[in-house]
């Protein structure tokens, strides 16, 4: 049970105020369409592209148990942090 909330926690924080949160609250506030119709979509997108990761992750992690994804992925994120900051001071 406890990986179960340590994974729904991780995912949660990073989805907190990303670009897909902020895409959704646009639609929703366009009043073009129901925001219920508004949280299924954006739900189910959440949800297929929650399933391809899964399976893509599984199947990199049976072929390629030698690469160090975490090693990888953290890199990858403070990278993306640097270039958020970098922009973010030179006013793009």
């Amino acid at each position: 049970m406890s990986d179960l909330l340590a994974m729904f926690a991780a995912v949660f924080l990073a989805e907190f105020g990303d670009k897909t949160q902020l895409a959704t609250l646009m639609f929703a506030t366009e009043r073009k369409v129901p925001p219920l119709l508004v949280f299924v979509a954006s739900g189910g997108a959440l949800l297929l592209s929650s399933a391809l990761a899964t399976f893509f992750g599984t199947v990199a992690g049976r072929y390629l148990a030698g690469v160090p994804f975490r090693l990888i992925a953290g890199i990858g994120f403070i990278l993306i942090g640097v270039m958020s900051l970098v922009q973010y001071y030179r006013g793009v």
